[in-house]
Parts: C-alpha cells; structure tokens; sequence
C-alpha cells in the first residue's frame, strides 16, 4: 500500500462515513456510493455514464440518485479532467463545466470537494494492493517522489510529494506542455498536427485521440496503407480502440506502427515527468489505455526510450515503473479523499 497523507486516518475510522465519489472525464463519468467503515470503503452502488449524453455534471448526478435510490451522502468528491480554480472547472474535452456552488445547491449536501481527476487517481493508489499493478521496470526504489500519468481522452499528470513519512499528491497540466520531437518523423508528425493544432501539445499524441492522429498521419503523409477491414472496424467503433486491437494482435502494419510510435512517446513523456519530479519512488501509468495495451508496454522499446536522456541514465535506471490495473483507482482517490481532506 502506498503511504498516502491520510493513511493514518483510514486506518483509525471508526464511525461510518457514506462518500458520492465521481470520475469526471471527457468520455464518462463514473459514480460510486461509498460506506466507510473500519477502516474500509464499500460500493454500495455504482454507474457510468457518457459524459457528452448530458448538460451538466449536476444533471448527471440527478440521475444517478433517480437511477440508485441511494441516500443524501455526507460528502461528495469528484475528481475532475481538468484545472479546478476556486472550486470550479472548465473541462478541457466537454462544453460544460463544474463547479461547488452547483452541486452543492442541487444535492443539498454542504460538503462537496473538487479534485483534478489524476490527484483523485494518486490519492487511489493509497488502497490498491500488489495484484492492481504490473511492473514494467522493477529499478531500485528509494524514498521519494512519486509520479502519476494516465493517457485517456485526454493526458492527465500528477505528483506525489514525498515528506518523510508519507506522500502528498498535487495535481499538474502537464499534459499540455509542447510535444518537443527528437527524430525525424517526430518532426514531420509535429509540422503534420501543427496544421491542425497551432500548438502540438503532449496531450495531442500521447491519448486516445492522439493514437488517431499518429494513425492519419501514417496513412495520409506516410502513405502506409489502410485495409478495408480496419476502415470497416473503425466506423464501427473508436477508431483508437481498433487501431490499438489490430497492433496486439499483430494483424497491420499500418497499426503496429501507430501503436509503436504511441509507446515510444509515451516512454518519452514518462521520463520527462520522472526528471522534474525526481520520481525515485516510481511512475505510475494510469488511465484508460495503458491496462489495455500492456503486452505492448512490456516490450522492450518503452523501457529503453524510457532510460534514453541527457546524462541522467543512472537515474532512470532506479526509478520504478508500474501500470495501475484497477479501473476504479479514481473513483476510490476521490472517496479516500471525500472523506478525510476535512
């Protein structure tokens, strides 16, 4: 388990708590009622749903309440896929925002906290055991900071401070920060989404529609040939799912390229992260992608991009590096925190 700030206060919980906890993100929500007891936190119910189907997160947790039955929640924590100033948020990948003041006056319930969706995910990692992780580069730990990125709709990054006895998360934007290139077809995909873009950020090829983009770019500038198939299977459904699918199973050139390009670069923002957080307590890879493509991330070219930098290989070598496999990360980081912030 790892060492969270309100570890010690999970561990002494005596009176029942109940937690609406949410993952706020640009394809779904995701909400679970929590009973906190003992120590531990029990699903009580839980649903998702498709974030662009509704005009407000408030909306969507009127829903939720419709669709359980469940109680007025002591507490309500959502974490949220974006930047939260001042108890609100504008959401990056959706037309509506969030914000305390809504929620609070359509639900009733007085305490209500915002987090950034991959804090929420940092504080989650404090109530996962060994099986919801797997190991890609073992390193050699030392006691410090932490570090958190999860490729999904959109590319979320976080910190964990490491104090002396336990770690403190803190949220960034640095999935926004510009995609630098280092080879020449970097360079030709940076002109190519610049187009597009004006600012190529890391968001733009290290996510879901970041793998579509890299696909296009192969077929349209590359010119590497699409199947009928695969046209087929991505009309049919998210084309970054399809692209991903064909690459595990070695089925497309076209495919196997695009997924090759995508581990790459996201071994190369993997160390990026670890060189300014100094993350000799590990990288975490979270989110929606990563668990579903892990035999591709357990090849040998993510750890070798990964140790690739200017003269700090020695660094890299120590750092661990491990994909989280629960789904439900989020959703328990921001009960955890629901809970115990106050």
């Amino acid at each position: 388990m790892i060492p969270i700030i309100f570890s010690d206060k999970l561990q002494r919980s005596v009176n029942e708590r109940t937690v609406l906890a949410a993952d706020v993100g640009g394809t779904k929500v995701n909400l679970a009622f929590y009973k906190i007891a003992a120590g531990k936190l029990e699903a009580v119910a839980a649903e998702q749903y498709h974030s662009s189907s509704y005009q407000s997160f408030t909306e969507i947790i009127q829903k939720f309440f419709a669709d359980t039955n469940c109680e007025k929640p002591g507490s309500i924590c959502a974490g949220v896929a974006g930047a939260i100033v001042n108890d609100s948020a504008e959401l990056v990948n959706l037309p509506w925002g969030i914000s305390k003041k809504e929620i609070v006056e359509a639900t009733g319930v007085e305490k209500v906290t915002l987090i950034n969706d991959l804090e929420a995910n940092a504080y989650g990692l404090a109530l996962l055991k060994d099986e919801d992780f797997v190991t890609l580069h073992a390193g050699e730990p030392v006691k410090g900071n932490a570090a958190i990125i999860a490729p999904g709709t959109g590319l979320g990054e976080a910190g964990l401070f490491w104090d002396g006895g336990f770690y403190r998360p803190f949220a960034t934007e640095g999935g926004h920060c510009d995609f630098a290139p280092r080879t020449d077809i970097d360079s030709e995909l940076h002109s190519y989404l610049k187009k597009v873009h004006g600012i190529v950020s890391w968001e733009h090829v290290v996510s879901g529609p970041g793998i579509f983009a890299v696909y296009e770019f192969l077929r349209d500038v590359k010119k590497m040939e699409e199947p009928q198939w695969l046209t087929d299977e991505m009309k049919a459904e998210d084309p970054s799912a399809a692209i991903s699918e064909a690459a595990l199973q070695n089925k497309c050139g076209i495919c196997i390229e695009t997924m090759r390009l995508f581990v790459e670069h996201l071994a190369r923002i993997c160390t990026i992260l670890a060189l300014k957080m100094k993350a000799t307590g590990g990288i975490f890879l979270g989110g929606g992608i990563p668990p579903k493509i892990v035999r591709l991330l357990q090849q040998d070219i993510f750890v070798e991009t990964f140790l690739t930098c200017d003269r700090q290989q020695n660094l890299m070598k120590i750092i661990p590096i491990k994909v989280v496999m629960n789904e439900k990360t989020a959703l328990l980081g921001a009960a955890y925190y629901g809970a115990y912030s106050n």
